[in-house]
């Protein structure tokens, strides 16, 4: 969770020319995948391979927030807190690397939207809690149960022949037998 406290601010109302002071509010956020299936749900759009307008944007960080947050508070966010929130977004969150990008089994990229992450949590039998953790950690989680369910590639025949082979002929030298 990050958590940031923007203090009292001071801003100009244009469509109604007034001043508005907008009170000291501490966000809450948490980039997970709750908050991208709130986010897709309003959007229509896959996350995760979305360039964000600025309003999309501000809406995503609306739908991090854990408790009920003004819109105006996020519209008047510092480059420096913006920057923050990115950071936080983009931290892997985990000690696992990985090389290679997801595709699918004919080599091209996949589009993953929240219901595909949640098709994986069940077919991986990965507890639905685990949607309120970092996106990235779950992703990363994800992976690495497909990595591990994955089965070993068989070797093919020659291989094990020629393995066969070494070891019975190491077993006849050191036995003294013809065969």
């Amino acid at each position: 969770m990050l958590v940031i406290s923007i203090p009292e601010m001071e801003f100009f109302d244009e469509e109604n020319e007034r001043f508005i002071t907008q009170k000291a509010v501490t966000l809450r956020l948490e980039h997970s995948l709750a908050s991208v299936s709130k986010w897709e749900s309003r959007w229509h759009k896959p996350f995760l391979s979305t360039e964000f307008s600025t309003e999309e944007f501000i809406d995503y960080i609306w739908c991090m927030s854990m408790e009920e947050v003004p819109l105006s508070v996020l519209s008047f966010l510092s480059d420096n807190v913006i920057c923050r929130i990115k950071n936080y977004i983009n931290d892997p969150m985990t000690a696992s690397t990985f090389n290679n990008a997801s595709t699918d089994k004919s080599g091209r990229k996949e589009v993953i939207t929240a219901e595909i992450i949640y098709y994986w949590l069940t077919a991986l039998n990965i507890p639905f809690e685990c949607e309120n953790w970092h996106l990235n950690r779950l992703m990363a989680l994800i992976r690495v149960c497909g990595i591990k369910n994955t089965p070993k590639k068989k070797r093919k025949g020659r291989d094990v022949m020629n393995d066969y082979r070494s070891l019975n002929k190491a077993r006849r030298a050191k036995y003294g037998s013809g065969g």
